[in-house]
């Protein structure tokens, strides 16, 4: 999903858009890869709804994105 969003916005002018895109989207495979290597499940259910939260700001920036 990152390299896609990447794609979608390389030419975007937008930079502060852009940049929080793509911060967000890169945070979604990094809370799930850390909350893996956490040694509970609490601590991996906890990193999971993190992930959650950043894919749901991604969508609703696609969804901006589009209307603009």
């Amino acid at each position: 999903m990152a390299v896609d969003i990447y794609a979608q916005f390389k030419d975007s002018k937008d930079y502060g858009f852009k940049d929080q895109i793509c911060r967000a989207v890169v945070s979604i495979s990094n809370n799930i890869a850390e909350g893996f290597d956490r040694k509970t499940d609490a601590d991996f259910s906890r990193f999971l709804s993190i992930a959650f939260s950043s894919c749901s700001e991604v969508k609703s920036m696609i969804y901006l994105a589009q209307r603009l």
